[in-house]
């Protein structure tokens, strides 16, 4: 599980540093992929991707949908590993997407961790607080 929220340099090689604490979940790779969605990076350690993975091959979705989705989800997905330092290389085309400049917001979410842009994670953080508990209450807890 991932959780917390940290702000890195990116440095002119587009490479960040991931949190310590995040690292030994990453050892064995990572899988950088487009946010679903929203404006930002998504790390999924390599184990976590190959779930997601199963899971949309097993998903009632035609043929052609899911060829589709899968162009959506895999084809902009890069692989990536740490270096000795804890860093990741943000690709050139991620990073646009997402609009990471020389600072990134690291931001644990459960199952992956997202990379955003500090106005972009801003915003999504303002609108996220202010939905929170509209959706906690919506799960009928």
């Amino acid at each position: 599980m991932f959780f917390g929220e940290y702000t890195y340099k990116v440095d002119e090689k587009g490479r960040a540093p991931l949190p310590p604490k995040f690292r030994r979940q990453m050892k064995e790779g990572v899988i950088l992929a487009k946010g679903m969605g929203e404006k930002c990076i998504a790390a999924y350690p390599v184990a976590e991707w190959k779930r997601l993975s199963d899971s949309l091959a097993a998903k009632a979705v035609t043929p052609a949908n899911l060829r589709r989705l899968n162009r959506a989800i895999f084809g902009s997905a890069f692989g990536a590993s740490l270096d000795g330092q804890g860093r990741i290389i943000l690709p050139f085309s991620l990073r646009e997407y997402a609009g990471i400049g020389d600072t990134a917001i690291v931001v644990g979410a459960n199952n992956c961790v997202e990379l955003w842009s500090e106005g972009e994670w801003q915003a999504e953080k303002k609108s996220a607080e202010e939905q929170a508990s509209e959706i906690i209450e919506s799960f009928g807890a």
